[in-house]
């Protein structure tokens, strides 16, 4: 009776099974990089695309449109999306507000100027050069209202969102965050449908126009005349609601929208 032959995988020397675990693995990180990388570039006009309807969607949405018994296709028809220069107050041409990134555009630095700590107001680190407006006129013609993009820091997040503007240019429509990482049930609350519903019809400005906004722990006292620029903090969550305050500061001041709204209120003298 001959003796068995030695197993050749447990013959085979250590070093050599080590290698081939080594490019065995090596070989399917590869190809999972390969299609997951493949994934992402394939997907990304269809990510593109959602984020953009989204953003319609919530621009729709603050306008008040939908209230007035608007479809979402006849709302869109009403917005006037345009490009200005925050600096100035100009309006841009050559660049396409429908595809504009507001994100991407605060971190370019070809576009965006880094912020002092004193003008860092909303926590943004940089101000894009350029933002686009959305305008709502009447069948006259005549401005009815203004939807602007604003963003700032929370507690956890760069929360992003839209303020609309009655015609007067002080009042305002609604205010809504469409993207934001706060603490669910705290911070997150900013987007919570009664907790907007306070900012209508609230004062930004005073009739110097100068900003006046306050997000306030303390019971607002609705006889007196600062209450028609102050809002109920969100409980349990001070510092987003500073946060909300604070953005609301910087985007009406001249860093932000101020050259542009000192345009329209010019147009109308």
């Amino acid at each position: 009776m001959s003796a068995p032959e030695p197993d050749s995988a447990a013959s085979a020397p250590s070093g050599e099974s080590a290698s081939r675990t080594l490019l065995v693995t090596f070989v399917v990180c590869l190809v999972c990089s390969v299609v997951v990388a493949g994934a992402a570039v394939l997907l990304r006009p269809i990510q593109d695309a959602n984020q953009k309807a989204d953003l319609i969607r919530n621009v729709i949405a603050v306008s008040g449109l939908l209230t007035e018994g608007l479809t979402e296709e006849q709302a869109l028809q009403r917005i006037d999306a345009r490009m200005i220069e925050l600096a100035t107050g100009d309006e841009v041409q050559g660049i396409d507000p429908d595809t504009f990134s507001i994100a991407k555009a605060g971190k370019d630095p070809e576009i965006s100027t880094a912020l002092t700590r004193k003008e860092d107001v909303a926590q943004i680190r940089r101000e894009p050069r350029y933002l686009p407006i959305y305008r709502i006129v009447g069948d006259n013609g005549d401005l009815k209202r203004l939807i602007l993009p604003v963003y700032g820091y929370g507690l956890w997040s760069t929360m992003y969102g839209f303020l609309a503007l009655e015609a007067d240019l002080r009042t305002v429509q609604g205010l809504r965050f469409y993207q934001h990482a706060e603490t669910p049930g705290l911070g997150g609350e900013v987007d919570n449908p009664k907790w907007r519903a306070q900012w209508t019809g609230k004062v930004l400005f005073d009739d110097q126009w100068k900003v006046q906004v306050e997000v306030t722990k303390v019971e607002i006292d609705s006889s007196t005349p600062e209450a028609q620029h102050q809002v109920d903090a969100l409980a349990g969550a001070t510092i987003t609601s500073r946060g909300v305050e604070n953005l609301l500061k910087f985007w009406l001041s001249d860093k932000g929208y101020g050259p542009y709204l000192a345009h329209l209120r010019h147009e109308r003298s």
